[in-house]
């Protein structure tokens, strides 16, 4: 059993990139809901709105890009 030395490096570029992804998420979430919270009944509301959008599609990528970089991974360990 050999490990695939270019694809294992591809995996842990995605993984850093991946840890990157785990601390914007839930930041980027809790910025939404503050300005939510700061900006109650003002005409900037709408922002805190499209903040809470991005934070949840960035949070649904993160869950998608975390399966793929540990399929990546494993595939490099693995190999068939």
């Amino acid at each position: 059993m050999s490990i695939d030395i270019n694809l294992l490096g591809k995996g842990l570029k995605y993984l850093g990139f991946l840890v990157l992804l785990f601390i914007a998420s839930p930041i980027t979430l809790t910025i939404g809901f503050k300005a939510l919270k700061k900006f109650d009944n003002t005409p900037k509301e709408f922002l805190s709105y499209i903040i809470l959008i991005v934070a949840g599609v960035l949070m649904i990528f993160t869950i998608y890009f975390a399966f793929k970089t540990f399929k990546i991974l494993l595939k490099a360990i693995f190999n068939n």
